[in-house]
């Protein structure tokens, strides 16, 4: 249950949207420009990869969940592809490179502290940018807040799993913003 009131019978960071459209519009923004609208090297569906991965080592359902959904609508090899991410990076049928930017997501995801050098290190020797570190560690310190945020208040998680597959056609077709 919820540690404050949400007025509209949403679960996760969609009801506390809802209840303060304020942030929700500036917080949907950064979303959009990571995720979506952001110059990057990084596809979309791998932006939203790192999402969920943090957002599951963080423990976070709601956000797990949705950013799940979103990165399997964007990803060659969808929902398999994503569960077998979540359940070991290591073995996962991903790239050596997008592999390695987890590693480098999960060390911040860990703690606010510089991510190790042979891990940076590990990072490059697989084709890692500076654009692609940046990113990822952006990604990654964003949504170890917006998990806080999500978590911190206790909010429900969805009760239909179809629920993440409505937002993914949303967000996928139409950004943030619809998201709303």
């Amino acid at each position: 249950m919820p540690h404050i009131e949400i007025t509209r019978d949403l679960p996760g960071i969609s009801g506390l949207f809802a209840q303060r459209p304020d942030t929700a519009g500036v917080l949907s923004e950064l979303a959009e420009t990571l995720l979506r609208s952001g110059p990057s090297p990084l596809s979309r569906g791998e932006r939203e990869l790192i999402a969920a991965y943090v957002s599951h080592l963080n423990r976070t359902d709601f956000c797990a969940g949705s950013h799940s959904a979103f990165a399997a609508a964007q990803l060659e090899g969808g929902a398999e592809l994503v569960v077998s991410v979540l359940a070991d990076v290591d073995t996962a049928a991903i790239t050596p490179l997008l592999r390695s930017l987890l590693k480098v997501a999960a060390e911040v995801q860990a703690e606010a502290a510089p991510v190790s050098g042979e891990v940076i290190a590990a990072a490059r020797a697989e084709g890692a940018t500076d654009t692609h570190i940046h990113d990822t560690v952006l990604i990654a310190a964003a949504f170890a807040m917006f998990n806080r945020y999500v978590n911190g208040l206790a909010t429900d998680v969805p009760s239909d799993p179809s629920f993440y597959d409505v937002a993914a056609d949303l967000v996928v077709q139409h950004g943030y913003g619809a998201a709303r």
